[in-house]
C-alpha cells in the first residue's frame, strides 16, 4: 500500500476498531441476557443511583458533541472524491465510424513523464469532465528534498503544454496537491 491513500488505511483500522467494540458490546449484552456472566440480567446497573455532579454531565455533553463533529467531519470526508474519468468521442461523422478515448489512456504518458521529474516519487491524475471542458486532477507525491517550486514549474511550462497539444486542447485547467513522500532515493556520491 502506498502512502498517498493513508486516509484510507485509517479508516479501515477505525472502521474495525469499533466494529470489534460494537461486537463485544453486542456478545457481552446477550451473554447477560442468558446468565452467562457474573451479571444478572434483573439486577440494577447502580445499586445505590448517587446524582453525579453537574460538572459531570457538561463534560459528558462536550465530550459528546466534540465526537459527534468529529464524526461528521469523517462523513462528510468519505464524500469528497476525485472526479470521475470518462470516455471522450471524437466523432465528426458516425457514419464513418467513431474514436473512442478513456481519458484515464490520455493521461498515463503525462504521468509517467511527471513521475520522471527529479524529485517526485509518485504521481496519480484524473482527467475528468467533457471534451469541451476538462479539468484535471492531480497528486504529486515529492520526496523530501523535493523542490515542490521547481517541480509545479516543469508541469507548468513542460508537462501541461505536451499534454494540451497531445490532446488537442486551448486549456486545461488543473489541481495539483502535494503530499510528501515518507521515503528518499538513495544518493550516489
Amino acid at each position: 500500500m502506498t502512502n498517498l491513500n493513508r486516509p484510507a488505511r485509517l479508516n479501515r483500522v477505525l472502521l474495525g476498531v469499533l466494529g470489534f467494540v460494537l461486537l463485544a458490546a453486542g456478545a457481552f449484552t446477550v451473554a447477560t441476557h442468558f446468565d452467562l456472566t457474573v451479571f444478572v440480567a434483573d439486577a440494577p446497573l447502580a445499586p445505590e443511583l448517587i446524582e453525579p455532579p453537574t460538572w459531570a454531565f457538561v463534560v459528558t455533553a462536550c465530550v459528546a458533541i466534540v465526537l459527534g463533529l468529529l464524526c461528521l467531519r469523517w462523513i462528510l470526508a468519505q464524500l469528497a472524491r476525485a472526479p470521475k474519468a470518462r470516455t471522450w468521442r471524437f466523432e465528426q461523422d458516425p457514419a464513418l465510424g467513431r474514436t473512442e478515448l478513456a481519458t484515464s489512456t490520455a493521461v498515463a504518458p503525462f504521468v509517467d513523464e511527471v513521475t520522471a521529474y527529479p524529485g517526485v516519487h509518485a504521481v496519480r491524475a484524473t482527467l475528468a469532465g467533457r471534451r469541451e471542458a476538462p479539468a484535471l486532477a492531480m497528486v504529486v507525491s515529492a520526496e523530501q528534498d523535493g523542490d515542490l517550486a521547481d517541480i509545479r514549474r516543469r508541469i507548468d511550462t513542460v508537462g501541461l503544454p505536451r499534454l494540451r497539444q497531445a490532446l488537442d486542447l486551448d486549456v486545461v485547467p488543473v489541481t495539483i496537491e502535494f503530499r510528501f513522500s515518507s521515503r528518499t532515493r538513495a544518493r550516489t556520491l
